[in-house]
């Protein structure tokens, strides 16, 4: 070499042969530099006569996985194509999509400001399986957040009605200890209404009046485009996410009482927080005052009581005592209960359904008059309501075998008997009857939890004579 070793010293030291140390030093290029590109397949590509009808499948259908057309060739006549085979189909489906498929959405990553907004939404918690007490738990997390910082506040619901909505924007907003600029939701229902001649959604007058109150701005992704709500969307898949390994970091799903698991809910939402601190802190500094009270967490509806002593509220229905038939009443519709008034006076308090074409029947509002119409039970619209505990529908399920004739009268008397008493000691002296085979008659539980009170003695008690008094003071003296 010029001004160096050897050629054939230095391919001895490096390992080399001298002819392809040769080969480098001609054209002055590094070995990875010379490498070329290889354009040939190794191995014959085994979908080569069929790529052109997959990819006009692709092409009619982009959405369709490579396992749908890996079916659909199997499926053909006389086909003999291997599970293995999958694969090679696969990176041919991915490479088509990256080099012909159609666009793919962009998502546009945004500059948040501190204090600007705030993001809210529902989210379903099914699949993390909680159960209370044993039994599964079906519920809905209120979920609301700032993006700049990315606090959380998180707290039950169980459907997406006005009422929880108001009820976790308002619980977000006082936790917070300020209010945003403006608060962004998707068209929920119980925010947004249809336009059906602008086709479009505005926001309803309920939404609109909690909005003012706070001093509001309200904004809404537009229809079908939920990733406008994008951060709190985000933050439902992490909160879900850190939920579930905290869960399993305790052991179980089960929880003793609503509370322990609410209480376990805002311990995992505090910690998350806690790692917020600074930007928090400058979020907190560009919030507004808070208003000097909240707003009613309530919907107020009317309701005309119907002569089967039921009222219609947001497709339920609910019964209520038979002496308001006829009346109007005023609805005041919550998040998880209603309160029913007559003028001002409250005369009913009801859990709320969540759903349609349910209903909640009172069997104290109804048990007067079925007890002097007997005849109504067997096909009453709403029976099943009528059994409050399963003792009872085995109680009735016996009556009615053994004594066809009044069997369901005397299960009547003793849902009166209930009614009149506590419920709780009709229970256990029906569950003391059934277990001794004993038919619990009306006359025996209530002899149980009504017996008959003694009659009480009459006492005759004598005055006494005052002269007695005057005879002894003389005597003294």
């Amino acid at each position: 070499m010029d001004g160096g070793l050897p050629l054939v010293h230095v391919a001895r030291r490096l390992g080399r042969s001298e002819g392809a140390l040769r080969r480098y030093l001609g054209p002055r290029r590094l070995p990875s530099q010379m490498r070329k590109e290889r354009t040939h397949r190794t191995r014959e590509d085994p979908f080569a006569g069929v790529w052109p009808e997959l990819a006009s499948m692709l092409k009619e259908a982009p959405g369709l996985e490579a396992k749908t057309l890996f079916w659909h060739l199997c499926e053909q006549p006389g086909s003999n194509w291997q599970e293995g085979q999958l694969r090679t189909l696969q990176r041919r489906v991915r490479d088509w999509r990256a080099l012909s498929g159609p666009d793919r959405e962009v998502y546009f990553k945004q500059i948040h400001h501190a204090g600007r907004a705030g993001q809210n939404d529902f989210t379903r918690m099914k699949k993390l399986g909680i159960t209370i007490a044993g039994e599964p738990f079906e519920h809905l997390l209120y979920h609301f957040m700032l993006p700049y910082s990315n606090w959380e506040y998180v707290e039950l619901a169980f459907s997406e009605s006005f009422a929880a909505l108001s009820q976790g924007i308002q619980n977000a907003l006082w936790a917070l200890g300020g209010v945003p600029e403006e608060n962004r939701t998707d068209n929920l229902s119980a925010a947004t209404h249809d336009l059906k001649k602008e086709e479009g959604r505005a926001f309803n007058r309920s939404y609109q009046g909690l909005m003012d109150h706070y001093d509001l701005k309200p904004t809404t992704n537009n229809t079908g485009k939920g990733n406008e709500n994008g951060d709190v969307e985000k933050s439902h898949d992490l909160f879900k996410r850190e939920l579930n390994q905290r869960l399993l970091l305790r052991g179980s799903r089960d929880f003793a009482t609503r509370a322990d698991y609410e209480d376990f809910l805002r311990l995992v939402a505090s910690k998350r927080n806690a790692l917020r601190g600074e930007r928090f802190a400058e979020d907190r500094a560009a919030l507004r005052p808070l208003p000097k009270r909240r707003m009613e967490d309530y919907e107020t509806r009317e309701a005309k009581v119907r002569g089967s002593s039921t009222i219609y509220v947001l497709q339920n229905v609910y019964s209520l005592p038979s002496r308001l038939i006829g009346h109007t009443v005023k609805v005041r519709v919550y998040a998880e209960h209603l309160e029913v008034r007559y003028g001002q006076q409250l005369v009913e308090r009801i859990d709320r359904l969540h759903g349609k074409r349910q209903a909640r029947i009172n069997y104290r509002h109804l048990i007067g008059w079925l007890v002097r119409k007997p005849g109504a039970f067997a096909n009453f619209h709403y029976r099943e309501e009528l059994y409050p505990q399963p003792v009872f529908r085995r109680a009735y399920d016996l009556l009615v075998a053994q004594r066809p004739r009044d069997g369901t009268l005397e299960y009547l008397r003793l849902l009166k008997l209930a009614a009149e008493n506590l419920e709780c000691e009709v229970v256990v002296a029906l569950e003391l009857f059934l277990e001794q085979g004993v038919l619990p008659t009306s006359k025996a539980v209530g002899g149980v939890v009504a017996p008959p009170t003694e009659a009480r003695p009459t006492v005759h008690v004598k005055e006494p004579d005052p002269s007695v008094y005057d005879e002894l003071l003389q005597e003294v003296a």
